[in-house]
């Protein structure tokens, strides 16, 4: 669980940098509760379309 925030709090301050928000960003309790346990996921979350637009632009501007 420690590693999954870590990976989370890591991934919001990144995605801060350039402007983009996602505020339901959070590791994936349910996940935590399987059988295994051993993968948590990240739960990106709903955004709005204005944060989507900006997410898509970071991520085209990133391929180069």
């Amino acid at each position: 669980m420690r590693a999954a925030e870590e990976v989370v709090a890591q991934l919001r301050g990144e995605l801060g940098s350039m402007g983009v928000t996602l505020p339901s960003l959070s590791v994936d309790l349910v996940s935590l509760t399987s059988e295994s346990g051993a993968y948590p996921l990240v739960d990106l979350g709903r955004c709005n379309l204005d944060t989507a637009l900006r997410l898509a632009a970071v991520l085209h501007g990133a391929r180069g």
